[in-house]
């Protein structure tokens, strides 16, 4: 039988942003509260939907937070 089409593994969404790069984070209105801001790419997380997601840390917070690649930018 011919192979035809695409795997869903060959579809798969390709991260823009390796671990370790320095992203700029703009926070959505609709989520919580989050400092807009330079942080950096500390995981690559599996695709929610059409978007890439990260776990990311600002160097001013104790803490990480999870953002989709369409709110970040290189910075």
């Amino acid at each position: 039988m011919a192979r035809t089409g695409v795997s869903v593994m060959e579809r798969a969404l390709k991260h823009k942003y390796p671990v370790g790069a320095t992203v700029y984070f703009t926070a959505s209105n609709v989520s919580r509260p989050a400092a807009t801001g330079t942080y950096e790419v500390i995981r690559q997380l599996p695709s929610e939907g059409d978007d890439c997601q990260y776990r990311i840390k600002s160097s001013t917070e104790a803490f990480e937070r999870v953002a989709r690649e369409s709110q970040l930018a290189a910075s």
